[in-house]
């Protein structure tokens, strides 16, 4: 059964076109090293909760949107690999390839698909 990677993060939303610049070239290179689809999305009806929301999680400010994406991959073992080509490649840390947005406020996590319709 596949294996999927979730992310949750706050990107200032006027790096929306950075932001996807950014996603589109990592994409490639976790497509590069086993991944068979990644998906970001930009948050478009995502609401402040009184207990908890994805506002709420990431911290999110006013000038800000929440950003939703996840990878999946064919198995725990080839994202395990797959993500340890991806973190040493060089093209992931290059100069340029910042982040643009404040990654110790995203929120990620490995998860086994148990329901798949």
């Amino acid at each position: 059964m596949s294996y999927i990677d979730g992310f949750i993060a706050a990107v200032p939303t006027a790096n929306r076109d950075r932001f996807r610049q950014h996603a589109e070239f990592m994409a490639a290179i976790f497509k590069e090293n086993g991944a068979l689809n990644v998906s970001e999305c930009w948050g478009d009806d995502v609401p402040e909760g009184k207990v908890t929301s994805f506002p709420m999680a990431v911290k999110l400010k006013e000038d800000e949107t929440v950003v939703f994406s996840w990878i999946v991959w064919p198995d725990r073992q080839t994202r395990d690999k797959g993500m340890e080509k991806f973190m040493a490649d060089p093209r992931v840390r290059a100069e340029g390839n910042a982040m643009p947005f404040d990654g110790q406020r995203m929120i990620f996590g490995g998860f086994q698909r148990i329901v798949n319709l």
